[in-house]
């Protein structure tokens, strides 16, 4: 094997990168100085990151682009058990929303780096692309809308070595969705040891209690390998940030005794029962300089969340189609006779029900059954299985004698089996069940990759590094037709009640299918140190698709070393973001919010004809342009990196705006099959609409010392993030821009304190959430300005013994609110505050964890 000069990489690795994260560093318990020193440098050589660069990997503060490492132990000193919480608290650009009532937002959460949708972060677990999620965020909060990216909750905290997020454009190196940046998720390859963790926690409000028990085993595999196990089991019940509905009070006032106290709509955070994730890693040195890996993943886990309430006296389609004048009624029987009208006029609740109980028996309305109206709930099952399998090495004869392999094959699958309950088939009439199994997604996706690297001596500095590889992939997305109940048209659609279990209607069969899409990529990857303090590389990758054709995108980095502590860096990338199979494909109906009325919007295809009648196209690829220069300091005991950015995405891919639909467009959509339209209000669908610039600024910087007589380690980390939207039509429509630049707060800042001494660590931690705009349920209207906030969070542990620790902790220890709802706001929909807040809306929450270690 040819050898390189290791100097300079070496010289940062000495440079003490233990502060490289944006969480202070979780070292072992010390007994003296001596043993500090030892365990600080250890810590700070394991600083090492893959991402970044297709060569060999780098420090952190050698690479000529930002990367944060996140320590398995690290991400686990949180109070939240899920992996999008963990990260969002500990790395500034990131942020995660919480969609209480969303549809399937509600299942799976998106993330969002440097103020770009979830699906522009490229997600890789040890190097190798993770499959995306199957579901698709039709109601993302503005920015996410129509998003469909991994699932990161199925990636348990206790499988994680190190986390390592790449903040800068990388679709030259890594491929589609590497717009905002990479994160991968390096698994524990330890051959021994292990733990067991028990961790509790609650809300200050007395809900949303979780439990979680998680393990994690090192074995060796023969005499020359190790395999890995972690498992991880955990519950959390529901929570309610919510009032009284308006409506439902007015209700109670006109003595209606079944409205459901204390509030008919809930928002929070959905229940999740039996939540399973297993992921195994396993390794094997093969001899010769070959080895063996192969890592997966199974897990599983059950969510169900609220809905929106459903007025006894107005919700079109089940209970009156004219506003509240009438109940609507369906005549069981004909040959009886004609039915009565029901005036609600007089809106006491014993005016009504008098009328409604002198019916005749053939004469049916939904208010007999769910006189206080209902609430449907929404969830479903979410599986997540992968396989990853490989060998690597480097040929040691032949022409290619030098040069490091690594073949590997991915298959990753995604299932989301819907279900919504408390609601009804409304055409059914009498016959509908309250129960209903809408369908499956089923996203399928296959890698299979060949990637190449050697180090060529060229007379410069050090030998020029050489990557190179080929890559082919086949996705699919499978749509899977609800029970017949949830989709079929009842016998009473003629008299106006809609079709389909309310509030998401069941995949019709029309609907279901299997779409697939292959393409093949080439890449190419070149990285020299041209002197001592010069460090530039290129990369080249060039992509088919046999859907929308050939892309191809670079990116140029550099390095320049100024003096033994200070460097410089810059890169600037062509990058681009494929349609996914399912946003060409997927349509639907849902229901939300409008000028607060509830509506059904049907989500149809871009290249349904409909669709096309209101500028709808086949989708295209998202293209971007990134440059960044940045700062880096790297003294003994402190460290620091400054980085500024600008990103440009052309061609943006989203949902549209909710456009309103009119009878002869209603005609238009009887005429291409669809039957039950006349409870559809608006249409939407997949385009390429609009284009945005992004600005912002990152800074990281920590510091060790031996201080109050253990060893301290102090971060702060800052961004600044600012979009605006440089081109949009109608179909885009100005609130949504509004959303995309205001929604996430320009300014975030984490500053942490991690304090050890011999048997006790304390970790203390400030939050800041810059201002932002507000929006409640997706709706134009009940938004304004909401003002920066700032959190706490606190851990102390104690070591009982080698073996047996304890620790307990709060996050948002000082239970700080999120943005109100003005009074007028609240009353219509409920709630107590806007959804959209980045720190959350269910307040502070303690936890009490034991950890075994053996």
């Amino acid at each position: 094997m040819q050898t390189k000069n290791y100097s300079r990489l070496s010289t940062c690795i000495r440079c003490a990168i233990a502060g490289v994260t944006t969480l202070a560093l979780t070292a072992p318990v010390w007994a003296n100085a001596e043993e500090q020193t030892e365990t600080v440098a250890q810590e700070r050589v394991e600083r090492i990151a893959v991402v970044g660069s297709r060569s060999a990997p780098r420090s952190v503060a050698d690479s000529p682009v930002p990367v944060d490492i996140i320590g398995g132990d690290e991400l686990m000193k949180n109070g939240s058990t899920d992996m999008l919480n963990m990260m969002a608290t500990t790395v500034p650009s990131m942020n995660v929303h919480s969609h209480p009532i969303s549809d399937a937002a509600t299942l799976i959460r998106p993330m969002n780096l440097r103020g770009l949708s979830s699906d522009s972060t490229l997600i890789l677990v040890n190097g190798k692309r993770r499959h995306r999620s199957a579901v698709i965020t039709m109601l993302g909060g503005g920015l996410n809308d129509g998003a469909q990216g991994p699932d990161i909750s199925a990636i348990p905290g206790a499988a994680l070595k190190q986390v390592e997020i790449l903040r800068d454009g990388a679709a030259a190196q890594y491929g589609s969705d590497a717009i905002a940046g990479v994160v991968n998720f390096v698994l524990n390859d330890s051959d021994q040891g292990g733990h067991i963790e028990v961790r509790r926690g609650e809300f200050y409000a007395g809900d949303g209690t979780s439990t979680e028990v998680n393990a994690n085993i090192g074995m060796p595999l023969s005499s020359a390998g190790f395999f890995n196990v972690s498992a991880q089991y955990k519950t959390s019940d529901a929570t309610s940030r919510s009032v009284q509905r308006g409506d439902a009070l007015q209700h109670i006032a006109d003595g209606n005794p079944f409205i459901i106290e204390p509030a008919v709509q809930i928002w929070g955070s959905p229940e999740i029962n039996d939540d399973i994730a297993i992921f195994a890693n396993a390794g094997l040195d093969l001899g010769n300089g070959r080895d063996a890996y192969l890592f997966g993943n199974y897990s599983e886990r059950d969510v169900l969340g609220g809905f929106y309430y459903r007025d006894p006296y107005t919700r079109g389609g089940v209970f009156s189609n004219d506003e509240g004048e009438t109940l609507l009624i369906a005549n069981t029987d004909p040959s009886l006779g004609g039915c009565p009208t029901v005036s609600l006029a007089d809106t006491s609740f014993d005016a009504v029900n008098s009328q409604v109980s002198a019916l005749p028996a053939h004469c049916f309305t939904f208010f007999s059954e769910f006189p206080g109206g209902f609430t449907p709930n929404f969830g479903g099952n979410i599986t997540d299985t992968s396989l990853v399998g490989g060998t690597k090495g480097e040929f040691l004869s032949g022409p290619l004698a030098g040069t490091m392999y690594d073949f590997s094959a991915t298959v990753g699958r995604s299932e989301a089996s819907f279900s919504i309950v408390n609601t009804v088939n409304a055409s059914m009439g009498p016959d509908s069940p309250t129960e209903f199994d809408p369908g499956r997604y089923i996203q399928l996706e296959k890698h299979f990759n060949a990637d190449f690297y050697r180090y060529v001596p060229v007379g410069l500095f050090e030998d020029l590094a050489v990557a190179g590889g080929l890559q082919w992939s086949e996705e699919s997305f499978e749509i899977i037709a609800g029970d017949v109940a949830s989709w079929e048209i009842g016998p009473y659609i003629d008299d106006g009640f809609s079709i389909g279990s309310n509030g998401f209607p069941g995949f019709k069969p029309d609907d279901a299918g299997v779409y697939v899409r292959r393409h093949w990529a080439a890449y190419i990857d070149l990285e020299a140190e041209f002197t001592e303090d010069l460090l530039l590389g290129f990369a080249l990758r060039h992509e088919d698709y046999e859907t929308f054709g050939t892309t191809t995108n670079y990116k140029l980095t550099g390095q320049y070393r100024l003096t033994d502590d200070f460097a410089i860096r810059a890169s600037t990338s062509t990058g681009f973001r494929a349609p996914t199979v399912g946003q060409a494909n997927i349509s639907n109906v849902r229901t939300a919010v409008a000028e607060g009325n509830l509506v059904d919007i049907a989500l149809l295809s871009p290249t349904n004809p409909v669709s096309q009648l209101f500028g709808a196209t086949e989708l295209t690829p998202e293209t971007s342009t990134s440059y960044a220069l940045g700062l880096v300091y790297s003294g003994y005991d402190f460290f620091m990196t400054a980085d500024l950015y600008r990103i440009e995405v052309d061609d943006r891919i989203s949902q549209s705006a909710e456009i309103p639909i009119t009878e002869a467009e209603k005609e238009q959509l009887r005429a291409s099959g669809i039957r039950g339209v006349d409870s559809l209000s608006l249409i939407s669908f997949y385009t390429n609409d609009f284009s945005t610039t992004t600005r912002g600024l990152d800074i990281v910087m920590n510091y060790s010392a031996n201080l109050l007589a253990g060893r301290s380690t102090f971060s702060l980390a800052y961004n600044w993030n600012d979009t605006e939207v440089t081109k949009f039509s109608d179909i885009t429509g100005a609130f949504k821009v509004s959303r995309l630049e205001k929604d996430l707060p320009k300014h975030r800042a984490t500053l942490a304190w991690n304090q050890q001494w011999d048997d006790v660590s304390m970790f203390v931690r400030a939050n800041h959430y810059g201002s932002f705009q507000g929006v409640h349920a997706d709706s134009d209207g009940l938004n304004l300005d909401a003002s920066a906030k700032l959190t706490f969070d606190v851990e102390v542990n104690y070591a009982i013994n080698d073996a047996f620790s304890v620790a307990v902790g709060a996050q948002n220890v000082f239970d700080a609110k999120p943005e109100r709802l003005p009074a007028d706001m609240s009353s219509i929909l409920g709630a107590k505050y806007f959804e959209t807040s980045p720190m959350g809306i269910n307040g502070g929450m303690w936890y009490l964890k034991g950890r075994y270690s053996f």
